[in-house]
């Protein structure tokens, strides 16, 4: 990279772009991961996936499986015996006595080290532990989840310093709440119009913080936070921190809390800041390093929603499974004619699917705690969270009136309460909870191109001089001189490791649809150039391609390492889920590469700006 390239803080030009948009696109460059990537979803965008990387399966060693199971037992017994999930969301609030009997469990600290008091759980088996809770209870997953995977253990664990770990990680495993509070009034994903600031005090010693947050969930529970602020720097106008805050310390105000549609004991509020004194050595990780704290953060705490709506969704096959078999119309049980019987194959391979996307990739994290798992983790969250708002909507159209009624008026009435209707409200906020669904479109999106533009973003770069965009355009036509006709060569060589003779047949589809991914994206590029990045929609499409492939690809490689274990019939519905999966995606993909090249996109473009332009003004 050459030196002028260095001064710039992103490889996207930006000299064209308005002032609002450059400053969000430097900041989120400046946080990027910068590492290349280097891990199989990745390279499912460039046409040349190692599907050695996803097969073997990685497995729990058994210490690890009998360290999880033990406690997972005892958490399972915990839930079923001594909550209440309706009463919580009939009331709005999880009784103390549940949030002091998980403290005692250890489930505020599962993955905290033992030294500092925690259980020093795995991330599979915390994920697992996510499933259990996602099945039972939204509230108390939202609270657990929240406090571990964005509030303060998970920071700490990554970036903290030795005397941070040790002075608030020992409160955090015990049941001391933590929360996260980065969004405001005017910012969402956008950090860049983030109006909460940090000043340092004239003697250096500690930040003053004034601002305001919205939606800090569990804030009005918690006694300390992880807070962005923005702390101007020399070069860097929009440097944002992450700060460690004592809820009470004076100037810390909880301004009121926050009701929402599903969610019901969730404790999210607003919370305001007037000048509170923040200790300069409650700075986590760097001064002006509090963007690139809460993606890292986010990376593996997104694994949390997907493990989650894994288990909601096993929940609901069981109870879809169980009505289809009893209920009968016109002289059969519902399951048996095809339009339930689809929906039920639906939840089976989506169910599937989400559980092996988690389990990969948390075991990712547990054989290397700096494994870059951006792209595997986003996929998960994006992938598993839409699938599991299918299957809850699929769910309750199964149970028709049954679904819709209360679990509570259920059991009043002799039936049997399944929390449908609870269900669906919880779920509804996973496609937007830590990153909605278009914006890990275009993360994976970024992600994705980022192979390309470091090779060639210099050509079209305008911030550089004519000679060394000439030399860049030249070396990267060189190289896709080579690259493209390769992408049109058979790649099925690494699925050495794939026994079933049945799922290699379904890898080797995979990686040609890998390849075609690669050649659609780079002509895109070619088509739009600078303004691909315009292209939300066919990105877009182009995204959920690469999830397929990876749901598709890490359900193959579970399926192939588990059926070995199973019974003759486990395996035969392991291998008929597997096989649907795969059908259903390849016919998932065929359509989306048709809409990249045939679509209303214009049109509906068109028709939404005649809309904005008359919009009456508040």
């Amino acid at each position: 990279m050459s030196s002028t390239q260095k001064k710039n803080t992103s490889l996207i030009d930006t000299s064209k772009m308005s002032k609002g948009e450059k400053a969000a696109l430097e900041m989120a460059e400046d946080s990027r991961d910068m590492r290349a990537l280097s891990g199989f979803a990745s390279a499912l965008f460039t046409g040349n996936p190692n599907i050695n990387k996803t097969a073997p399966f990685p497995t729990q060693s058994i210490e690890d499986r009998d360290q999880g199971d033990a406690f997972l037992a005892k958490l399972s017994h915990f839930l079923e015996h001594e909550t209440d999930p309706d009463q919580i969301d009939r009331e709005g609030e999880i009784p103390d006595h549940v949030i002091d009997g998980l403290a005692e469990l250890g489930a505020f600290g599962i993955k905290i080290p033992t030294q500092y008091d925690g259980l020093g759980l795995s991330q599979t088996n915390y994920s697992r532990a996510a499933m259990i809770l996602g099945a039972h209870c939204g509230s108390m997953t939202a609270l657990l989840s929240a406090h571990q995977s964005i509030g303060i253990p998970q920071p700490l664990i990554v970036f903290g310093t030795e005397a941070q770990k040790q002075k608030f990680l020992p409160e955090c495993a015990k049941g001391g709440i933590s929360a996260f509070a980065l969004t405001e009034h005017e910012v969402g994903s956008d950090p860049a119009r983030m109006k909460t600031k940090a000043v340092l005090s004239q003697d250096g010693t500690h930040y003053i913080l004034n601002g305001e947050k919205l939606w800090c969930t569990n804030g009005l529970k918690a006694t300390k936070m992880i807070v962005m602020a923005k702390t101007p720097m020399e070069g860097k106008k929009n440097a944002t921190t992450a700060f460690i805050v004592d809820m009470k310390q004076p100037g810390v105000e909880i301004v009121r809390r926050c009701r929402f549609m599903g969610l019901k004991a969730l404790y999210n509020g607003i919370i305001k800041f007037e000048n509170v004194k923040i200790p300069r050595q409650n700075v986590v990780h760097e001064e002006g390093k509090g963007l690139k704290v809460a993606l890292t953060t986010l990376n593996t705490g997104r694994l949390t929603l997907p493990a989650a709506c894994a288990g909601m969704m096993q929940r609901c096959l069981d109870i879809s499974v169980r009505w289809s078999a009893q209920r009968e119309q016109w002289g059969n049980a519902i399951g048996r004619h095809a339009a339930i019987a689809g929906k039920i194959a639906d939840m089976k391979a989506d169910t599937y699917a989400t559980e092996s996307m988690v389990l990969y990739v948390s075991a990712l994290v547990d054989h290397d705690k700096k494994s870059d798992i951006r792209i595997e983790a986003a996929m998960a969250k994006l992938w598993g969270t839409e699938a599991a708002w299918h299957t809850v909507d699929q769910t309750m159209q199964i149970k028709g009136g049954r679904g819709y009624e209360t679990a509570d008026s259920l059991r009043e009435r002799g039936e049997t309460p399944d929390p449908i209707e609870r269900m669906m409200r919880d779920c509804r906020i996973n496609t937007i909870f830590e990153g909605s669904t278009e914006i890990m479109k275009l993360f994976i999106a970024r992600e994705a191109l980022d192979p390309h533009l470091r090779r060639g973003a210099a050509a079209i770069d305008t911030r550089l001089p004519a000679g060394v965009r000439l030399k860049a355009a030249a070396k990267a036509g060189l190289y896709y001189a080579f690259w493209f006709p390769s992408r049109y060569l058979p790649q099925a060589k690494n699925i050495s490791k794939v026994q079933d003779p049945r799922l290699r047949t379904e890898m080797k589809k995979i990686a040609r649809m890998s390849r075609k991914l690669s050649r659609a994206l780079f002509m895109s590029m070619v088509k739009h150039g600078p303004k691909l990045d315009k292209q939300q929609l066919l990105l877009g499409r182009f995204v959920d391609i690469g999830a397929e492939l990876f749901a598709m690809s890490t359900a193959c490689a579970r399926a192939d390492m588990e059926m070995s274990k199973m019974s003759p019939e486990e395996a035969h519905e392991t291998m008929l889920t597997v096989q649907y999966l795969c059908k259903r995606g390849r016919q998932r993909i065929r359509d989306l590469f048709t809409g990249a090249n045939r679509n209303a996109d214009k049109a509906g473009y068109r028709l939404a700006t005649q809309l904005l332009d008359h919009a009456p003004l508040d």
